[in-house]
């Protein structure tokens, strides 16, 4: 059999007498659970009328495939979004009762194996009456002042970073009807019944708001806004540009402020310009400008690295928002490296997908899909020396895992089962849509028995809370890996260990 080479660095470290096997994998068309990613289940509710989350519901509700509310499609889904409305505390700190209600909350998400997207609002309701607004949405609009929401932050914080291991992503919410940042009593009001523009002071505003959530949230997980302009002013102030630059690859998951913020479109696929999410808001010296192109390009290029998700709205948009090749869905989920959609809303526009045919590509590769093609694996081995492997695969999904993951090479003994773990120092952050390639050389335990071991991979959560716990990690896409039982992927290898060489 011809052996392929196709890692070059291996020939910088391989043994002049090592011998190598190459294993070919087949792809999995399956529809399968994977943490971060596909579509989500809304379950918001309010300080007012508070309905608290119970895991055995939730996992009930999570056992897919399933359909939810008036979707015609089923899906799999790991994803909760927890939207909660602080309406009784615009003008007063949040009650202990109500942060004690959160934080069980949250522990129920992790008992049904859940990561939760979250967000904080004040108002979820429109008034509507005789005002300039095109949609009659009449001030006053209901949320809180920047004093409240900076002190409730405060407040959120420790159950911020004590739940930070199911947080999958925070959104910025807080400002306006929906937490959108648009509808604001106290931030602005950029549409028809205010200024048209959003002045200096208010982005000083909004931007303290988003710089108080960035340090609520620890550096490891990401906060997504809802407009491409709400980054570019809060990296580069009140007047920067529609053009301004995004995030590089150089730039990425550093954990500085620019790194970890995302973005959310709640109006996905709505319109020309998804109902203001590529407007442009102006400043104190200059009034709004077309700014579609510019802050589609910069969307498209900065959600490489960071997480993108949202809602569809409107199903007015169609045929542009259906399946190809009459509609751009698809092209425009890879555009913006789409991880997350909600499933119960607009299914007006979802629905159609089912229809037309192209559901079940959407769930296949929205957020990440990783898919193995061949690997090629050092089979004679020794205790305290290197293990030279590499993997080439394929990321078919949108956008790679926006959270840090673990990676390691499990090394299995064949005879007794026990399990030599090693760290294999990849970032599958790094793994964006497209081809992979990964080689490198572990060092075996000096003290490792002598047999055979079988190698598997395993991506589990990087949090010790649920790194143990296989519905958190992450499943390669290919036939005959999975173990269910370990949350382990198969590479379907046997490698033999002989002893270190000075305890022969």
């Amino acid at each position: 059999m011809k052996r392929i080479f196709f890692f070059l660095a291996f020939s910088a470290f391989a043994a002049a007498n090592a011998q190598y096997t190459t294993v070919s994998y087949k792809e999995s068309k399956e529809d399968f659970p994977n943490p971060e990613r596909g579509f989500y289940i809304p379950f918001g509710t309010s300080a007012s009328h508070f309905t608290p989350l119970d895991a055995n519901e939730l996992k009930r509700t999570f056992a897919g495939p399933q359909k939810h509310g008036s979707a015609h499609y089923a899906i799999y889904s790991t994803l909760l979004m927890r939207e909660y409305s602080l309406d009784s505390f615009k003008n007063q700190p949040i009650s202990q009762d109500y942060l004690d209600k959160i934080d069980r909350d949250l522990d129920a998400a992790r008992a049904a194996g859940l990561k939760v997207i979250l967000r904080f609002a004040y108002v979820n309701k429109t008034k509507t009456g005789d005002c300039p607004d095109i949609y009659k949405i009449c001030p006053p609009y209901g949320d809180a002042p920047k004093a409240i929401v900076l002190q409730h932050i405060a407040q959120l914080a420790p159950l911020l970073k004590k739940h930070v291991d199911i947080i999958a992503v925070l959104q910025e919410g807080f400002i306006g009807i929906w937490g959108e940042n648009f509808y604001s009593d106290y931030f602005g009001d950029p549409g028809k019944n205010g200024p048209g523009r959003v002045m200096d002071s208010s982005w000083r505003d909004r931007n303290e708001v988003l710089h108080a959530l960035l340090n609520a949230l620890p550096p490891d997980r990401m906060i997504q806004v809802r407009t491409p302009q709400i980054k570019q002013k809060y990296v580069y102030g009140p007047h920067a540009a529609i053009g301004s630059k995004p995030l590089s690859m150089t730039d990425a998951f550093n954990k500085t402020d620019a790194a970890r913020i995302g973005f959310h479109n709640d109006c996905f696929l709505a319109g020309p310009d998804d109902y203001g999410t590529y407007y442009d808001y102006g400043s104190s010296v200059s009034p709004q400008a077309a700014a579609n192109l510019p802050l589609r390009k910069y969307l498209g290029d900065d959600s490489r690295y960071v997480p993108v998700g949202g809602e569809t709205c409107d199903d007015a948009y169609s045929p542009q928002n259906d399946c190809a090749p009459t509609g751009n869905a698809e092209h425009d989920m890879a555009q913006i490296h789409l991880s997350f959609l909600n499933t119960t809303y607009n299914n007006d526009v979802n629905n159609d997908w089912d229809s037309l045919g192209c559901i079940g590509s959407i769930r296949e590769k929205m957020g990440y899909r990783f898919i193995l093609r061949r690997g090629q694996f050092q089979t004679n081995d020794t205790a305290g020396e290197a293990f030279t492997f590499g993997l080439k695969g394929f990321n078919a999904g949108y956008a790679s895992p926006y959270n840090p993951r673990a990676v390691y090479l499990i090394l299995r003994n064949r005879e007794n089962g026990k399990e030599t773990v090693l760290p294999a120092l990849m970032n599958p952050q790094t793994w964006y849509s497209g081809d992979i390639i990964v080689s490198t050389s572990l060092q075996l335990p000096y003290n490792m028995a002598a047999g055979k071991y079988d190698v598997l991979l395993s991506m589990p959560d990087p949090y010790p809370s649920l790194a143990n716990r296989p519905e958190y990690s992450i499943r390669l896409a290919n036939q005959d890996c999975w173990e269910p039982a370990t949350g382990y992927n198969k590479l379907n290898v046997t490698i033999t260990v002989a002893a270190h060489k000075q305890s022969i």
